[in-house]
């Protein structure tokens, strides 16, 4: 499968703006979860702006009724 960068750039609500795995999913994903966090396409945009990407965010999020 080929990673579409540009298009996945365009969905991405990360507003961490110097970030170098934007667009790279896979990498992303697998970076947050070497620090026990989700990333930020998993949440609100109001809760995203946080930067609180924990595993306890989100499940306070959802459990909440946010989706």
């Amino acid at each position: 499968m080929e990673c579409n960068i540009e298009e996945n750039k365009a969905k991405c609500p990360c507003t961490y703006a110097s970030c170098s795995r934007k667009g790279k999913c896979c990498e992303c994903i697998s970076y947050h979860l070497q620090f026990d966090e989700l990333p930020a396409c998993v949440f609100p945009s109001e809760v995203e702006k946080t930067y609180d990407r924990s595993f306890r965010k989100f499940v306070e999020v959802y459990q909440a009724g946010h989706s």
